[in-house]
Formats: structure tokens, C-alpha cells, sequence
């Protein structure tokens, strides 16, 4: 089989790779389609996500679905010829937060395309791979493995809201319009919000917004000015830009809530936190997803959210070089996918 692997810095190879075996309690899947992340294009643009540094080669990939090839011996959770949604969260299962119902903060977490973790964990972007069964989330219909591959970052926006207050009836800021930032729209609508207005320095993120459900948009560079009285009820940080987080702290009532999503950069930042004392804010985190994924798949599966807009190409996994070169151009892309020849 291929698999794409990460060598270094704008090092990505398509080489052979032995096919996988399977054993008791695990799936052989065929890649369906896998959706380049930000952390992703850190990994080959940089060889590094913020502290995680490539050590030895990296498949990358943790947004993915596909179809089952194979169940080994006890699988009942799916069958040959299933199209599942894929999870790329292992957690352990024993420790105090996965005791708590916390996995996501998973004390021996093995997530799937990170090099966290020495020896790295493989992710998905390669013709198979082996999942446990419990990873494995079957649909049926007529939603394409495509759509169906965005399971993982619906579920990073729903986490998201989850983390904040009750949407009903209050006006959200989103800052950033990527993928995440769209989600974080439909999602946010899901919930309630009476107005969403999402903040972004590149229009055709902006439009996009519009296109899922934005009631309004501001570019950051041009209308900071906008956002610096307090108007929101709750703001959701997604670019990972510092500039932006210090927007939702002016840009939200007294009494309001912040919740960063995006990563930002790993240096020490300077930060001013009279005004979360003064604005009496709860400032909060949301890291991955836990219940949320079962969620995501449900609201895509049944057709309750539409994804299709954000997704801006496909290529074989023999041309990833190309789809991570146009995953990287946000005045071209938003999420771009690689799927099995």
C-alpha cells in the first residue's frame, strides 16, 4: 500500500508501506477521504506543531473517514463494506479524567497523527489502516465520505460551545473564519445564538462564514475599531492569534465569557487581565472533544448541518503535496482533503 510520510520540514514522500494486519477487537479500514488540518501544515511546512517535533517519519492525518475491509475476530460494532466515521482519540480508559467522563484529557492519551508521543502516532493518511473497534462509528445514507471525514472538526466546534455558556437568544463573536470558525457557526446555531458575527483579515474566509449561517462579518485588519466595545455575550477565539484573543476580551459585556480554541503561539505571551477582574469574564478552554464526536456524526449523517461548503478540493494521496500547498492558501482553500487512488 502508499502511505504519505513527513521526513523533515517540506519533506513529504508517498513510499510503500507493508500492509497492515489486524487482531482481536480491531478494523482494517480503506481511506476514504482525510482532511488536512492546521496541525498538519505545521507539521510539513515547519516540521513541528508548536513543541512537537518530528523525530522520525510522520504520517499525518487525524480527520478521516472510510470503509471497512476487514473485522477481526469479536468486531460487532461493524461489518465489511461499512462506511464509518473515524475517531483519532485513544484514550486509555483508566485514569482519573477517562474515570470522570473527561477522555479527551486523557492522562496516556494516543491521538493519531502526532508526534507528541515518542515513538510518534501514526496517523491516517494512507490506503489502510488498522482502528480499534470502539474508533469506529458506521452511517448509513447517502452522505459522502467526504462530508463525513469532517466528523472530527464538527466536533472540535461543538466541544466548543459546549464549554461556553447557554447560546439561546445571545449575540456570539467568532474570531477567525477557517474551518474550526465556520463549525464553531453552524455549530453556535445549533445551540440558539440569537447573532453570530465572525471576524477574520481574508474575505473569502468571510464569505464562506455567510455562506454557513454568519449573520455578520468584520475584517480584523481593516474594522478593529468594531470590535473594541464590549457588545458580545460570548466570543469564541479560533485563529490561534494572540491580537485576537485580546479582541474577545474587549469585545464581550461584563459578565461574559471567552472560550479560546485556537492555539496559539507556544512563546510566553503578554497578557492584561485587569479587564477579565474588572468585566468580572470567565475565561475558558476547550481541547478536542469528548461525547461531541457521536454528535458531530449524528448531525452530519442525518443531515442536520451541511459541510459541504467548506470543502474546497480532493487529490489522490499521490499528489498531497499539492492539496497540503492549497490547503496552505486560505485565499483559496478551506479544507481540502486527500483521499485513496
Amino acid at each position: 500500500m502508499l502511505a504519505c510520510r513527513i521526513h523533515a520540514k517540506e519533506d513529504l514522500r508517498i513510499e510503500a508501506a507493508d500492509d497492515p494486519q489486524i487482531g482481536p477487537g480491531q478494523v482494517l479500514i480503506r481511506l476514504g477521504a482525510g482532511g488536512i488540518c492546521g496541525s498538519d501544515l505545521h507539521y510539513y511546512f515547519e516540521g513541528r506543531n508548536g513543541s512537537f517535533v518530528i523525530r522520525e517519519p510522520l504520517i499525518p492525518g487525524h480527520e478521516a473517514s472510510g470503509v471497512v475491509a476487514k473485522v477481526g475476530p469479536g468486531v460487532t460494532r461493524v461489518k465489511a463494506g461499512d462506511k464509518i466515521a473515524v475517531s483519532p482519540s485513544h484514550a486509555c480508559g483508566h485514569c482519573d479524567y477517562c474515570r470522570e467522563g473527561r477522555e479527551h484529557l486523557c492522562r496516556n492519551m494516543r491521538f493519531l497523527g502526532s508526534a507528541s508521543l515518542y515513538p510518534h502516532v501514526q496517523g491516517m493518511f494512507c490506503e489502510y489502516f488498522v482502528m480499534g473497534e470502539r474508533q469506529c462509528y458506521p452511517v448509513a445514507g447517502d452522505i459522502s465520505l467526504g462530508e463525513l471525514a469532517f466528523a472530527e472538526p464538527l466536533a472540535v466546534a461543538l466541544h466548543a460551545v459546549n464549554r461556553g455558556p447557554a447560546l439561546m437568544g445571545r449575540s456570539v463573536l467568532i474570531t477567525g473564519a477557517g474551518t474550526i470558525g465556520c463549525l464553531t457557526v453552524i455549530a453556535a446555531r445549533l445551540a440558539g445564538a440569537r447573532q453570530i458575527t465572525v471576524s477574520d483579515i481574508l474575505e473569502r474566509p468571510l464569505a464562506t462564514a455567510t455562506e454557513v449561517g454568519a449573520d455578520r462579518t468584520i475584517r480584523a485588519d481593516r474594522d478593529a475599531d468594531v470590535l473594541a466595545a464590549p457588545q458580545f455575550d460570548v466570543a469564541y477565539e479560533v485563529s490561534g492569534s494572540f491580537a485576537a484573543l485580546k479582541a474577545c476580551v474587549a469585545a464581550v459585556k461584563r459578565g461574559g465569557t471567552v472560550v479560546q480554541v485556537g492555539t496559539l503561539p507556544h512563546e510566553p505571551l503578554p497578557f492584561v487581565v485587569n479587564e477579565i477582574m474588572s468585566k468580572e469574564l470567565d475565561l475558558k478552554g476547550a481541547f478536542r472533544w469528548g461525547i461531541e464526536f457521536d454528535w458531530a456524526v449524528d448531525y452530519l449523517s442525518s443531515r442536520r448541518v451541511d459541510v459541504r461548503p467548506l470543502l474546497s478540493g480532493q487529490f489522490p494521496l499521490q499528489d498531497a503535496v499539492k492539496a497540503f500547498e492549497l490547503a496552505k492558501d486560505k485565499t483559496r482553500s478551506t479544507k481540502v482533503q486527500v483521499i485513496a487512488a
